[in-house]
């Protein structure tokens, strides 16, 4: 039975295994390559001069720019070679197909080929995008992309320091508007210490699993061990949730349609622990089986997806770096700690159930007596 519920388990890890690959898929050839975590901060100061209903922010650990016009006239925004890039108003957003930063802007990186259309000179051909007044771009001016940091970074890394000041301009009618902001160099934490504190942890949790499961402490800890991973549910959940306010997520229907677009095993998977931990809680039978799977996706798609926070300064979440890595170090802690209990309660079970080995009784061979001669008088 207990090969079976492995074998089950092992189905159904492959089965979501395979469908985060294929959803990640379509989100990436939309441009949703938001960093799990960076060393560059970019904060937005502002619009110069102030427009009402004009507003700006950086989403996506900065990786982004949102304008939002409401203003209810077309505003533009300027690309690289002087020329309009972005129209956002009232009829909704356009690009300029032939300005160059339509396609150098579609990656992070910045790296897409230009085609031969790409031709800043040339008259703007807009083509519309989307509905609504509100348009997000990756812009090169408020990124640092240079594989290695600037030379006063590199002088003192250990300091946080600003890189540059930039600005974007924008064209409200006839008149030059500009997005300004600054960009600063956060030193990222030691991983490994971080990676540590996790391993020792989750080392520590699995243990539980050798205490016998029909003693006193082994079923306190393994009450434990059910709180434990509904606090690393909840954590996982509440990660999940930050990660899509920092990506411009705004109100509770924006939250919920972007956990089921990008999120979406990273938040299935908090609530399993979740339920999983409650099942614990509540004692009921093959609790040990939905630990050691609950703990095992908990830990796979909410923390070593996110776990590249553990190196970084800036986490993609509206809150410091420092509370988003204890997050990611419980969600690890509690999910691979219950996976490796998990496992090991379920082996000692199956070694109590194993049936004793038959045993054949042997039977010694008699030596065949030879009749006695009959004797004669």
């Amino acid at each position: 039975m207990i090969r079976n519920l492995l074998r089950r388990a092992g189905l159904v890890a492959a089965a979501a295994l395979t469908a985060t690959l294929a959803t990640a898929a379509p989100a990436a050839a939309h441009g949703a390559d938001a960093p799990d975590g960076t060393d560059y901060r970019t904060t937005v100061g502002g619009i110069t001069p102030a427009r009402d209903g004009l507003s700006v922010r950086a989403v996506e650990a900065g990786a982004r720019l949102e304008l939002t016009n409401r203003t209810g006239r077309p505003v533009e925004v300027i690309g690289y070679s002087g020329e309009p890039y972005l129209r956002v108003g009232p009829d909704g957003v356009f690009e300029n197909t032939h300005s160059p930063a339509t396609y150098l802007n579609r990656t992070l990186a910045g790296d897409t080929t230009l085609p031969a259309e790409a031709d800043p000179a040339a008259p703007p051909a807009w083509r519309r995008v989307a509905d609504g007044p509100t348009v997000r771009w990756h812009d090169q001016r408020a990124l640092y992309r240079e594989s290695a940091p600037p030379a006063a970074v590199r002088a003192a890394p250990d300091r946080e320091q600003r890189v540059r000041d930039w600005t974007v301009p924008l064209r409200d009618g006839a008149e030059p508007v500009e997005i300004h902001g600054t960009l600063d160099w956060v030193p990222p934490p030691d991983a490994y210490t971080w990676w540590a504190v996790a391993t020792v942890g989750l080392l520590a949790v699995g243990a539980l699993g050798l205490l016998p499961a029909g003693s006193v402490p082994g079923t306190r800890a393994f009450a434990g061990l059910g709180g434990l991973l509904v606090a690393g549910g909840l954590a996982a959940v509440a990660y999940t949730v930050g990660r899509e306010l920092d990506a411009g997520a705004q109100g509770v229907g924006g939250v919920l349609l972007g956990l089921l677009g990008g999120q979406l095993w990273a938040l299935l998977t908090g609530l399993g622990a979740v339920a999983a931990g409650a099942y614990t809680l509540a004692r009921r039978p093959a609790a040990d089986f939905a630990v050691a799977l609950a703990g095992a996706c908990l830990a796979l798609f909410a923390g070593v997806g996110n776990a590249a926070v553990f190196g970084r300064g800036v986490a993609p979440v509206p809150w410091p770096g420092s509370p988003a890595r204890m997050l990611v170090a419980l969600i690890l802690i509690a999910g691979a700690g219950a996976t490796a209990a998990g496992v090991l309660r379920l082996h000692a079970a199956r070694a109590t159930t194993r049936p004793a080995p038959r045993t054949t009784s042997r039977t010694t061979p008699t030596t065949p007596t030879t009749p006695a001669t009959p004797t004669h008088a």
